[in-house]
């Protein structure tokens, strides 16, 4: 029986040592229920913004084979999309499309039209149906913009090298590079206007980290030097450099560019990494490395909910990633950690 009075002895006994503090100190302690009736009746959430979506959807580009080196599947036609860059746009707050690269056009057209924004992952197909669509893709993101559309683009890594071949109109412009699985700083170019990039968003402290601390992972063997950007008119017209980076022999490499007129971004670093990739011992995983993950991707959906697409809800439903199951290949210890297979 005892035991049965003990919460209320409890309760008594601190009520009477808030009341009691109260009264010496009038301190005033309002109950939720009482905090109702001393507040305006306007003090109710504002409405979002109508003008931004806040359920934007970004479609992500499937990558040829499995992503696995052929454990899962040998088939030609199979594609893939780590889990990681799902799980990435999903930390920003919006949710996936899968955007199958070798299906029919007119298939693929109609699912970008359920889009907000497009994702372009890392990889290694430069050719053949891949490379067709990844610049169907492409020129398709430049048209909806330039029609009044705001419509981003992330190209991380792969997706890097294949719009600085299709905007140069040079599918030889790449140079090599040692940069594979290695962690790094970012350099910022002299002058970068950061105004309206993705860095404009990142807290001041994690900013100054980015360029001192190795809390992004390269894993590329191609990319562009800022001489050569520079040198071709195509690219310098289209894309201020906003970093770079230096490979294991001091080679200087463009790893973070933007657009001057649209909301295209490049990356030579993988920002999905940090908090969703597991594979190597070098990818970082600080407090702050996971800090960039989330900014990153925060600035992809805010820049996505600002679009005017108001796709149809249900044909969003139909073709989302979650109709979709990820396949764990951790176990090999190399490589990603989960994909997503599409036959």
């Amino acid at each position: 029986m005892a035991i049965l009075f003990l919460p209320l002895f409890f309760f008594v006994f601190f009520n009477s040592i808030l009341y009691s503090h109260s009264s010496n100190n009038n301190i005033i302690i309002l109950q939720p229920t009482h905090r109702h009736h001393h507040t305006s009746s306007s003090s109710s959430c504002p409405a979002p913004n109508p003008n931004l979506y806040y359920q934007s959807v970004i479609g992500i580009v499937t990558h040829p084979g499995d992503g696995a080196s052929g454990r899962l599947s040998n088939s030609s036609a199979v594609s893939n999309i780590p889990a990681s860059y799902v799980k990435f746009v999903e930390a920003g707050g919006a949710r996936v499309i899968p955007l199958v690269y070798n299906e029919s056009p007119q298939k693929l057209l109609k699912k970008l039209d359920l889009v907000n924004g497009v994702l372009f992952t890392g990889g290694w197909a430069k050719d053949g149906q891949y490379f067709e669509t990844v610049r169907r893709i492409f020129k398709k993101v430049l048209e909806r913009n330039d029609g009044g559309e705001h419509f981003p683009l992330y190209a991380i890594c792969l997706g890097f090298e294949l719009i600085t071949m299709i905007v140069s109109g040079d599918n030889n412009i790449l140079e090599e590079f040692s940069a594979s699985d290695q962690a790094s700083a970012l350099h910022f170019v002299e002058n970068a206007d950061i105004e309206g990039s993705l860095f404009q968003s990142f807290p001041p402290d994690l900013l100054k980290k980015l360029s001192t601390d190795c809390i992004v992972m390269q894993n590329h063997h191609f990319g562009i030097s800022p001489e050569k950007l520079l040198n071709n008119k195509k690219l310098s017209s289209f894309f201020d450099v906003l970093t770079t980076c230096k490979d294991e022999d001091d080679k200087v490499y463009v790893s973070t560019m933007q657009s001057r007129n649209y909301p295209v971004t490049a990356f030579q670093w993988h920002p999905e990494k940090n908090a969703f990739e597991w594979g190597s011992a070098n990818i970082p995983h600080t407090e702050d490395a996971i800090r960039v993950t989330h900014s990153t991707a925060s600035f992809l959906v805010s820049e996505a909910r600002k679009s005017s697409k108001r796709p149809d809800a249900q044909e969003v439903r139909d073709n989302l990633i979650y109709n979709y199951s990820p396949t764990y290949v951790g176990k090999a210890g190399k490589g990603y950690d989960e994909v997503y297979l599409f036959r």
